[in-house]
């Protein structure tokens, strides 16, 4: 799009429907029979009617007594269902938390009582939802989408007596993401001040409504997808189309057949397309995909090259997370000149390295990442203020994350503490042996974990996932322990290596580190 031919008082129009809630209805008033969103099926949802209903179930909330800072908990796989829920808290001042719909029934009924949501918006796929439900006290509001959910009542037929218009006196909602942690509960992330993005963040992106199509291919429960596909189509007036569920092909198919032009992956998801055959890839042009948005997880530079080669210079990674940051983004031309970074230390927020003393570390030295909070614009961890306050030091926060800055400001990633390895009192960052130990040829993953030594506190082992036609073999382990000898300081090189055909993950994609770990130290008091 030819920034010459915006709108100026478009801009403005939809900059101030986004202090309201109400951009959504921008879109709908300026194209109400463009597609908003495409389900997984492919049944097809203008903005005049996804508006129309999301303005139906505000009129629900506030007829069955909520209001502005009351609590919402939506427990819904990718579809429009939940583009009209989102879009509906927004605009009646509600503090939306979408929940993981893959969890137990006691972890779903933890978050729901923790958010203290006023109501419950769940899918019948969900099995676990009626004893979830049954395990919250109080009032709660209860409405099944996608069929019958036992406790519930129909989401249809609930919103079905209420008009369609435009509220006329929108109120800003919030949403409350948890994080998922390494032990114990999940904490929500709770931002008193809603973030508000301007529409300039997507016309940068190359957002064009006549032939901009957005893809969510991960949960929109998560932070990412939601923030960067869901919220992100919404504002920008694209259409979105929902995948439900992965598959390589399939989602390929999807990029060529629809000419989606934008969409986030994490890099499990890069590997994935990358594995299919090249006669598979050949079916399918992707010439038109012109913005791809990663991060949630480091992702190998062989990887990345190799999309690059495949895509083009179409691939920008972030830097961020449910917290917030300082605003870490490299595209693709600049990370080729410097593999591996997550991009140069941000000009409006400060970020620092410390050392476990809280002592400030120079370039070159890795260290705790401390990001400054925004004025005005910081969170807590919600009814958890020990932990809120065990993130921070003065203003900065961190997220647990270790890394450093090279001669040219530019920040690299190592790990986190919580993964840390102690192994004779050195520490040892597993991240950075993960990274040499994939661009083996075998290795199709890699988990590096610290596992129980009576001498030395722990010794490092490497958990390794194989690349088709391969076989486990002492041969080959030695072989890839030879590979990373020869890339890394002895100290760090795996004493053992372990395989395995799967590695647990977040639906987000980042390895459990965590459980992994957790069979090798199985019947021991200590962990570290």
């Amino acid at each position: 799009m030819d920034f010459a031919d915006i709108d100026p008082d478009r801009v403005q129009r939809l900059d101030e429907a986004a202090l309201r809630g109400m951009t959504i209805a921008v879109w709908a008033d300026l194209q109400p029979d463009q597609v908003a969103v495409y389900d997984p099926d492919g049944t097809p949802h203008s903005f005049g009617k996804t508006n129309a209903r999301a303005n139906r179930l505000v009129r629900l909330l506030r007829a069955r007594g909520l209001v502005p800072g009351d609590a919402v908990a939506l427990v819904c796989s990718n579809r429009v269902e939940f583009v009209e829920v989102l879009a509906a808290t927004l605009r009646c001042g509600l503090r939306l938390t979408p929940v993981n719909w893959h969890l137990s029934a006691d972890e779903i009924a933890y978050i729901i009582r923790d958010c203290e949501a006023k109501a419950l918006i769940g899918e019948a796929r969900v099995a676990t939802l009626p004893q979830a439900a049954s395990a919250c006290e109080g009032p709660l509001l209860k409405l099944a989408i996608g069929g019958p959910i036992e406790g519930f009542e129909p989401y249809e037929s609930a919103i079905a007596p209420f008009d369609g218009i435009d509220i006329p006196d929108p109120v800003l909602g919030n949403g409350m993401m948890y994080t998922s942690g390494t032990t114990g509960r999940p904490k929500g992330v709770h931002r008193p001040v809603p973030a508000v993005t301007p529409y300039a963040t997507y016309l940068m992106r190359g957002y064009d409504p006549a032939i901009s199509v957005q893809m969510c291919a991960g949960p929109a429960y998560h932070a990412a997808p939601l923030a960067f596909d869901v919220r992100a189509a919404m504002a920008g007036g694209v259409p979105l189309v929902f995948i439900d569920r992965w598959d390589s092909e399939g989602v390929l198919r999807t990029i060529s057949e629809r000419k989606v032009t934008h969409f986030h992956l994490v890099p499990i998801m890069f590997q994935r397309l990358l594995a299919l055959p090249d006669a598979v890839k050949a079916k399918y042009p992707v010439d038109h995909v012109t913005f791809i948005i990663h991060g949630a997880a480091p992702c190998p530079p062989e990887v990345k090259r190799a999309m690059i080669n495949w895509f083009g210079p179409v691939l920008t990674e972030y830097y961020a997370g449910s917290e917030g940051g300082a605003g870490f983004l490299i595209d693709s031309r600049e990370w080729l000149s410097k593999p591996g970074s997550v991009g140069k230390r941000p000009a409006l927020l400060q970020v620092r390295i410390l050392d476990e003393a809280g002592n400030d570390l120079p370039n070159g030295q890795a260290g705790g990442i401390y990001q400054q909070m925004p004025p005005g614009g910081g969170f807590t961890y919600y009814k958890d203020e020990t932990k809120t306050q065990a993130s921070r030091v003065d203003d900065f926060f961190t997220m647990g994350d270790v890394g450093y800055f090279d001669e040219d400001d530019y920040l690299f990633l190592t790990g986190r503490n919580a993964e840390t390895i102690i192994s004779g009192g050195v520490n040892i960052y597993p991240q950075e042996i993960d990274n040499e130990l994939v661009k083996h040829a075998a290795v199709a993953d890699s988990a590096t974990i610290g596992a129980p030594d009576d001498d030395w506190g722990e010794q490092v082992k490497a958990v390794i996932l194989l690349n088709p036609g391969h076989e486990p073999s002492p041969a080959l382990a030695e072989e890839i322990l030879a590979f990373a000898r020869a890339s890394l300081a002895s100290f760090k090189v795996p004493k053992s290596l372990d395989f395995v055909t799967e590695l647990p993950r977040s639906e987000a994609g980042k390895i459990q580190r965590n459980k992994v770990r957790a069979p090798y130290w199985e019947g021991r008091a200590r962990q570290i």
